[in-house]
């Protein structure tokens, strides 16, 4: 049995944001003057005898004739109170103006259930959100929406260190902040330090504004990386017995726009990808005298564009219990550089969530009971670096396989089905299987890494696995039994998928 456990512990700094326009507990009239009765019912309120809440899947949708009057936005602290200590309104960093612009339904507006519901998934999805509900309050002409926010606790430092094959011990050090200046920007860096070696990546994204629509969003990034290879594993080593080490440096641009729920990116980006000992020396050929890169150097220069486009209509970022969210990208190599490579890589990413009640009593939990579904494809044209072959297999490909031993080749599908379910509150649990191929297509890498290396091209694992909700973030540990026989215990952050 492989163990690999990386260990990670999130402290988390609050910086608290201004916000004046928070009234608690505040109500709004009708014309007559007779103030509507508040129940709940469903996440929505229910005045009088009108439920406001029509699933919007259904072939029936509520288009009705009252007008939209106002929207207020609250806050709410994680006790779920809209009044701090000292009686006030709590105050939230994001901006309301920026809230109310990413908003399809506005005061004036003709209001439309289908619109209302589209509204609150879009604010689900942001990152700084923790949670978001709407209630509100109407007579037979007017509707005043609600909508309180609980915010995810930003900035954050993230400190954590471990153990690898590569460098040994190591220590980690991180910021991120997804709220930054109220409107969403979003800065995430990571610094992690060893007696070998020292790495980084960071990446700044202000993202499209549908508010102002002569804005493009965009992204800057940079980073510097080194690990075991993947494609080069350690049953062909180098000539001086070393595993092959893959080093990578580089930067992007990028330019962001939104069109309807499609978001895109076109990014000019720059990788160099060198092969090299432990020592962290250059290397050219492994033992066999098969070729690491295309330049013949060890050294491989990519000059890319790329471009993509998504849909992302999950009900929530963190833990959706339903919709989907599909990636579609390009990335074309201008032949500049080391190894004069001129290229297409083409992939898409599809992610299915669909609710199920199989053993649920229908109680509200951080781990809700249901199916998600991955279906992955990508396949690559003309000529490319070996190190950037598709590597299959690992905890984030087969579960059961070590990173990279399934297969690498120029093309590969992949499949994902995950029954999660919940035990307690804040503990889940998850049933999966994993399926990949190369298509055969390993035998078309330059040198045929996977193939001199027996790797099989095609593989499937299956397994358990447990998610803790912790102050930390979720913790993911997956126990996998691969088609081959091999168990491997795998403790990460984050879903698969």
């Amino acid at each position: 049995m492989h163990i690999q456990i990386a260990v990670v512990a999130i402290a988390v700094m609050l910086v608290g944001g201004q916000n004046l326009e928070a009234i608690a507990n505040s109500q709004f009239s009708t014309e007559d003057g007779v103030e509507p009765t508040l129940q709940m019912e469903g996440g929505y309120a229910k005045y009088g005898d009108y439920i406001g809440s029509i699933p919007v899947d259904t072939q029936f949708v509520e288009f009705s004739q009252r007008v939209v009057k106002d929207i207020q936005i609250r806050f709410v602290n994680n006790k779920d109170q809209l009044l701090d200590d000292k009686g006030q309104p709590i105050k939230g960093r994001t901006q309301k103006d920026f809230i109310i612009g990413l908003l399809k339904l506005k005061p004036g507006q003709v209001f439309r259930e289908d619109l209302l519901e589209a509204d609150l998934q879009r604010l689900r999805r942001l990152e700084s959100f923790n949670e978001v509900n709407v209630y509100r309050q109407e007579d037979t002409t007017n509707v005043n929406l609600i909508y309180e926010i609980k915010e995810r606790e930003f900035p954050a430092l993230i400190f954590g260190g471990g153990n690898n094959d590569d460098v040994g011990l190591y220590g980690q050090l991180g910021y991120r902040d997804a709220n930054i200046g109220g409107i969403n920007d979003k800065l995430d860096t990571t610094v992690q330090i060893s007696g070998k070696d020292v790495q980084f990546h960071g990446q700044f994204t202000s993202r499209y504004r549908p508010q102002e629509p002569n804005r493009l969003g965009y992204t800057l990034s940079g980073f510097r990386s080194r690990n075991i290879s993947g494609t080069f594993n350690e049953d062909i080593r180098l000539s001086n017995g070393d595993r092959v080490r893959e080093g990578r440096f580089g930067g992007s641009v990028g330019v962001l726009k939104s069109f309807d729920e499609w978001d895109t990116a076109i990014s000019l980006n720059y990788t160099r990808i060198s092969l090299r000992d432990r020592e962290y020396n250059v290397a050219q050929v492994d033992r066999l005298g098969s070729p690491l890169s295309v330049s013949g150097t060890g050294i491989d220069d990519l000059f890319t564009v790329s471009f993509a486009v998504s849909r992302d209509q999950r009900d929530r970022r963190n833990n959706p219990t339903q919709g989907s969210i599909l990636t579609l990208s390009t990335e074309q190599a201008i032949p500049i550089g080391l190894g004069n490579i001129s290229s297409n890589r083409l992939k898409g990413d599809y992610i299915q969530y669909l609710p199920v009640n199989w053993i649920g009593n229908g109680k509200p939990t951080d781990n809700p009971e249901m199916l998600a579904i991955n279906f992955q494809i990508g396949t690559i044209i003309g000529d490319f670096p070996p190190a950037d072959a598709f590597n299959i297999g690992g905890l984030d490909s087969v579960r059961g396989y070590g990173y990279g031993k399934v297969a690498s080749g120029r093309s590969y599908g992949l499949a994902s089905l995950e029954y999660r379910f919940p035990i307690f509150q804040s503990i889940g649990g998850v049933l999966f299987t994993d399926l990949a191929s190369d298509f055969g297509s390993s035998d078309s890498v330059l040198g045929e890494p996977g193939v001199l290396r027996n790797k099989p091209g095609s593989g499937f694992g299956y397994g358990l696995g447990l998610r803790v909700n912790s102050s930390f973030g979720l913790i993911r540990g997956d126990l996998g039994i691969s088609d081959q026989g091999e168990v491997r215990l795998e403790v990460t952050t984050g879903q698969r998928f």
